[in-house]
């Protein structure tokens, strides 16, 4: 009687759960995604914020804190999405699972304090990789796309979408910019690259006649050699690198700020080409208004249309609610070909 009891109260929190990663169109499902965007971008945030100074110093116990609890929710959804997945084999090495896994990894292996990974050079490479998560939210919201637009607003939906990409653009653009040129004059680097241009001094001292500037060490361009003078070194921060992302995906240009480096510019026009991309889906967005709000043309078209179309899953999902299936005719109807599927529906019609 116990254990009867037990099974029938376990029941429908397992039911919950596995609703929770499973069912796009269960609430616990909408509300389980939106404590991950939250995370997420509370975490893309204090990344951000970690590289200014004092607050990075001042606020270091906050900031880990919060890396924590974001890490902990994050663990949460791996591992929950891992042990529901159909093919678990094919989930961990699916692109998704493995951006899940890489964005959670780094932030074990620095609990862990591993002596190998106290380098400049591995925790900085750790830390590029935390901001994979924001991939995540873009794959969320592409993911929910169709339910949202049959239940909302599409221009809203598309907006939503749009605000989405441009901030996952401008997150992992930015990031990138900062350590892969910014890194080369982070004060780290910079301290490190005095120091070893003060031993060689010492060695080879440099001749009497030689300007103050000559004993100040200046970082170059890995690729080219070109060294990054004083008045060029923009990218000091993530923050500050942010605006330079703004203005090249509004602008298609560098404005006030540009990179010096082979790869900087690498990831400048890599950054040019997502402005474009994301200008053209704005103006589409935009377009549509205009002509809904001052034309009065509708939002029915195919497309909505298509998305109004109930699907197979959604039928299936709908009787089984109604408990006019049981599951072993869902999966039935599941694993029908679309011709029988059709058959089979319009039998029940008609019967």
């Amino acid at each position: 009687m116990n254990s009867s009891s037990a099974t029938l109260a376990h029941r429908p929190q397992q039911g919950i759960w596995r609703a929770m990663f499973t069912d796009p169109q269960s609430q616990a499902f909408g509300r389980w995604v939106g404590i991950i965007n939250f995370w997420i971008f509370v975490s893309c945030l204090t990344l951000a914020l970690e590289t200014v100074e004092p607050y990075a110093t001042e606020h270091a116990h906050w900031f880990r804190v919060v890396e924590l609890v974001a890490v902990g929710f994050f663990t949460a959804d791996y591992l929950s999405n891992l042990y529901l997945a159909a093919n678990r084999i094919k989930y961990f090495f699916s692109f998704w699972g493995l951006v899940d896994l890489i964005s959670i990894v780094p932030t074990y292996l620095m609990i862990l304090n591993l002596t190998a990974l106290q380098g400049g050079k591995v925790l900085r490479l750790m830390r590029v990789v935390r901001v994979l998560r924001v991939l995540k939210m873009a794959k969320m919201a592409v993911q929910n796309i169709s339910q949202s637009i049959a239940s909302t607003n599409p221009i809203v939906t598309n907006l939503r979408i749009y605000f989405i990409a441009l901030f996952s653009v401008m997150m992992i653009s930015s990031t990138l910019m900062f350590y892969v040129e910014g890194g080369l004059y982070s004060p780290e680097h910079m301290a490190q690259g005095q120091a070893a241009l003060d031993a060689q001094l010492l060695i080879t001292p440099l001749p009497k006649d030689a300007l103050p500037a000559d004993a100040k060490f200046t970082p170059v361009d890995p690729v080219s050699g070109n060294p990054i003078p004083e008045d060029k070194r923009f990218y000091t921060s993530i923050p500050a690198a942010m605006w330079w992302c703004i203005v090249t995906l509004t602008t298609t240009g560098y404005g006030d700020m540009f990179p010096l480096t082979f790869w900087g510019r690498v990831i400048g026009g890599a950054t040019m080409l997502m402005g474009l991309v994301l200008f053209g889906i704005l103006m589409n967005i935009v377009g549509k208004t205009i002509m809904v709000v001052l034309f009065g043309e509708h939002l029915d078209d195919a497309a909505t249309a298509a998305a109004h179309k109930p699907s197979r899953d959604n039928v299936v999902h709908m009787l089984t609610e109604l408990k006019l299936l049981d599951a072993s005719q869902a999966a039935e109807l599941q694993s029908l070909s679309a011709q029988e599927f059709k058959a089979r529906m319009q039998r029940a019609a008609g019967g």
